[in-house]
């Protein structure tokens, strides 16, 4: 991991936890990142985005919001606008997370507009990528991880937007079997390449996170990779235990 960039730790809740449970996260969250010297961000479901920005305040974990629309209102039933999040709190938006894509069909195309509303509502966009298996077995994943990595950053308005990438492969989540640190460093790699095709400034300070079944037993063995400047957690950020020792 470079000294340059300040490692993220990110902690995407999904779709669990109650409202008392949120809460328990939220404050255990502080109290875990008071002495860090990363930055920390925890992602809630949208219902508790306005009480856990309460818990957060004047804490040194920021607010993030799962997923935010491709649109900036409208008649649109069940999604939230990037304008929402950001009038929640939120500093961090997730854009094209595997269960996204592949669970709720979230083409490359709609990715790149709701990372564009994202931009424009004044958020920090996490463009998501990630292979499947079947991709990673035809030897496809290079391919594919650079695709959805283009169909993000085309809608980057200048030098000075805020971009954060996660790799994710998604084989590894919630699977328990985590990429091996050189794996993610073959696809962190491509990814600061592409990156540094078209911006080499950006390029040096773009953070890439890796995700998919990281855990503090494993999550030491990822941050050694030059190229790895973070994680993206999941499971494991529903035990304040463990989210406190990453």
């Amino acid at each position: 991991m470079s000294t340059e960039r300040t490692p993220l730790i990110a902690g995407n809740w999904k779709m669990n936890g109650s409202r008392a449970e949120a809460c328990t996260w939220a404050e255990a969250a502080v109290q875990a990142a008071a002495g860090a010297s990363n930055d920390v961000a925890v992602f809630p479901s949208h219902p508790w985005l306005a009480k856990v920005a309460g818990i957060l305040a004047e804490s040194r974990v920021d607010l993030g919001g799962q997923a935010c629309a491709a649109e900036p209102k409208g008649a649109f039933t069940g999604a939230v606008s990037a304008a929402m999040l950001a009038e929640t709190g939120c500093r961090f938006v997730l854009c094209g997370h595997s269960e996204r894509r592949h669970v709720f069909g979230e083409t490359d195309e709609y990715v790149g507009a709701s990372l564009a509303q994202a931009l424009e509502a004044g958020l920090e966009p996490i463009l998501c990528v990630g292979e499947t298996s079947e991709e990673r077995a035809a030897g496809r994943t290079q391919e594919v991880i650079l695709r959805q990595l283009d169909a993000g950053m085309a809608h980057l308005r200048g030098a000075s937007d805020p971009l954060v990438i996660a790799y994710e492969p998604v084989w590894a989540i919630g699977s328990g079997q985590a990429a091996s640190p050189a794996e993610a460093a073959e696809a962190h790699g491509w990814l600061r390449a592409r990156v540094a095709e078209t911006d080499a400034e950006r390029a040096e300070g773009v953070r890439i996170l890796y995700g998919g079944s990281v855990n503090p037993d494993n999550i030491g063995r990822f941050l050694e990779v030059p190229d790895v400047d973070g994680a993206l957690i999941g499971g494991a950020a529903l035990d304040p235990n463990k989210f406190g020792a990453m």
